[in-house]
């Protein structure tokens, strides 16, 4: 296991290097950053300032080889000393960039881990359900419905729920509360959200686990059980929903950075203040150090989840391991 692990992570390293990379002279592709940092009704005198305090009088490989060192070591800035990891800071808010990623973190990690938790339970759980009934009225219900919902987008669906839930006095608006001051707030406050988030993902989970479910329950090992008199729920759940996991987990990997992308039209329809809001705002307001610091702080949790996933996989099936 451990060798397959140390692959997995430096070909995330290389690729979060080579994104990074990419992403920096990007950067330097839209335009000066001086002028967009020194704002409007900005004198050429202060563009040269700038220019000299950020390091823009360097060449770019230079600045990039300061901006990686700075992530590892830190940089100083006008502004002050600036800690590692350091992203820069805020054109807009002339914050450090790095810090205001980590105030917004834990907004769309509890949106991002409770729609992941939401269309796992609910779309596996119908899948199965479905797949034990197959053929019944229950099975086709589940299965339109799931093509259904599969077609519903956050952007339309989230001011629906807003209108039936919130605005009539159902629910109380989504906001994000922290989950250590108050659970049950944390709670209530994102199960809107989560179930919106979740709905696509849901239902395209539901299909998958009742389709592969079903081809589980025609491989040899479990004819073979049931041929063997053993009860037919033990075989669908010792043997056929092991094996129904591997396509699942493989797909989940996958699926985590379009997770990533829907929490931030989550958060934007819901006003909540997360990553996906501030990656919005920065680009509106032409931020380019917080649009770097977001991009390359989502791929590295991208990436994270997807060894995490990959292990998952492995351990599943050890054949994985040898490949």
């Amino acid at each position: 296991m451990l060798p397959f692990l140390l692959r997995r992570t430096f070909g995330a390293i290389i690729t979060l290097v080579l994104l990074s990379a990419f992403t920096f002279f990007i950067f330097f592709s839209v335009g000066d950053p001086a002028t967009l940092a020194c704002g409007k009704n900005c004198t050429a005198d202060n563009i040269a300032l700038i220019h000299q305090n950020l390091g823009l009088d360097q060449p770019v490989p230079v600045q990039y080889w300061h901006f990686l060192v700075g992530i590892f070591a830190g940089r100083d800035f006008t502004l002050g000393h600036c800690s590692a990891p350091c992203f820069g800071y805020s054109f807009a808010t002339k914050q450090d960039v790095w810090s205001t990623m980590i105030d917004r973190l834990p907004t769309t990690a509890s949106l991002a881990i409770g729609g992941a938790v939401a269309f796992l339970v609910i779309g596996l759980g119908a899948g199965l359900l479905a797949a034990w009934k197959r053929g019944t009225l229950l099975d086709k219900t589940v299965t339109g419905a799931s093509m259904v919902l599969s077609s519903v987008q956050i952007y339309i669906l989230g001011p629906i729920v807003l209108g039936i839930f919130v605005y009539s006095g159902i629910m109380a608006a989504p906001k994000y509360v922290n989950l250590t001051s108050n659970p049950a707030s944390w709670f209530m406050g994102l199960l809107i959200p989560w179930l919106v988030m979740s709905t696509i993902f849901t239902a395209q989970y539901t299909r998958m686990a009742r389709s592969t479910m079903i081809e589980q329950l025609q491989e040899e090992h479990v004819r073979t059980a049931k041929a063997k008199g053993m009860p037919a729920r033990y075989v669908f759940l010792r043997y056929a929903w092991r094996g129904s996991l591997i396509p699942i987990v493989t797909i989940l990997g996958i699926d985590l950075s379009s997770l990533f992308g829907g929490a931030m039209i989550t958060e934007y329809t819901f006003q909540l203040a997360g990553l996906g809001r501030l990656a919005i705002d920065s680009v509106k307001t032409l931020d380019l150090p917080m649009v770097m610091g977001v991009l390359i702080f989502s791929a590295a949790l991208i990436l994270v989840f997807n060894i995490i996933v990959d292990a998952t996989y492995a351990f599943i099936d050890p054949r994985v391991r040898l490949s």
